[in-house]
């Protein structure tokens, strides 16, 4: 192919590029001028996280993601499972949001998201190669993404009995504190957090408390339990089907109508106190679950399709009950954290 596009042209001359078959990136196109094929595989299908509270399917192939950075050394074949803690990248003009997840995060989960790992795993080619190996296969060292040298810092502080999981959860307790928001916002425009460790013993473990159960609550959202302080009128009709979830009236939030059946009334006002990446949590739900088409693929992006997918067709509504009660818990758990001071 190479010599063809240096004389006849370039790669945009002999393909199609219409964007309802493909959608081609630049190393797609570097990929036909050195004549290089990619084969569709199945176990490529992943989860990710889109945005906040919304999973979507992925397929996670490196010839297709343009720029996938490390995701892969996070969350890949090696491992059953992990916890990462993704926050506002730099430049971003929404106010700092920070997240956690086990699934791919798109960039703009948390506002150009840059991902902190539990652990990680680091590719070795094998030393010693011979005929005799069994595989040719490279090695994969898991990782600590919690330094040997804070750990040691915490040992000294706190006592041994700290692990670096605890660590993890401290950070992201921490990064949930309503002081250091406020204290350092215009810094986390500009830059990546910068964390001190506390004085008090007792606070260092009420944060990483806090942190543990605050990832419980954001990673495993979709399992938490409703929030029973709503009223659900018409779910007996059986029909789940969304089209766009909305307010009555622009500023009544305390109530949602599902569809033409189903209405949620009840809803906290504190429930909308808990804003991620911009919005409330809730509001992600009532954006992103809505049947949309792209304008320029024609892709229909329906969310009934997902609730059909893992075979309940009260997802949707299930999920927006669980996520009141997320929020609503979340607003709970940030007013219990320590006071810091800062000087």
């Amino acid at each position: 192919f190479h010599p063809i596009f240096g004389l006849f042209g370039s790669p945009e001359d002999f393909i199609d590029t219409d964007p309802k078959k493909i959608s081609w990136t630049v190393n797609l196109k570097s990929d036909i001028e050195r004549n290089k094929e990619h084969k569709y595989n199945t176990n490529k299908i992943k989860q990710g996280a889109y945005r906040p509270y919304l999973k979507q399917f992925l397929y996670f192939d490196k010839p297709y993601i343009e720029r996938p950075g490390l995701t892969s050394t996070f969350l890949s074949d090696l491992a059953n499972s992990n916890k990462l803690i993704c926050v506002s990248g730099i430049g971003v003009t929404k106010e700092f949001t920070s997240l956690a997840t086990e699934v791919i995060p798109d960039m703009e989960v948390a506002g150009k998201s840059q991902c902190f790992p539990l652990f990680y795993y680091e590719e070795r080619p094998k030393s010693s190669p011979n005929l005799f190996d069994e595989s040719s296969e490279n090695e994969f060292i898991r990782r600590d993404g919690v330094s040997d040298f804070i750990l040691e810092r915490a040992h000294k502080m706190y006592g041994r009995n700290v692990s670096k999981e605890d660590i993890f959860y401290y950070v992201y307790g921490f990064l949930h504190c309503p002081e250091y928001r406020q204290r350092f916002a215009n810094d986390l425009k500009k830059m990546l957090p910068r964390l001190p460790l506390v004085e008090d013993v007792r606070d260092f473990w009420a944060f990483s408390k806090a942190g543990r159960k605050l990832a419980d609550l954001h990673i495993n959202y979709e399992t938490v339990p409703a929030y029973e302080g709503v009223t659900v009128t018409g779910a007996e009709s059986g029909f789940y089907t969304v089209e766009k979830m909305r307010f009555p009236k622009k500023d009544q939030k305390d109530t949602i109508i599902f569809n033409s059946k189903i209405t949620i009334s009840n809803i906290p006002d504190r429930a909308y106190e808990y804003v991620v990446n911009g919005k409330s949590a809730i509001e992600w739900i009532m954006e992103r679950y809505q049947v949309t088409t792209h304008k320029e693929s024609g892709i229909r992006n329906d969310p009934n399709d997902w609730a059909a997918e893992v075979g309940n067709p009260r997802y949707i509504l299930d999920l927006l009950l669980s996520v009141i009660r997320v929020s609503v818990e979340t607003v709970g758990v940030v007013e219990g954290l320590p006071g810091v001071r800062f000087e």
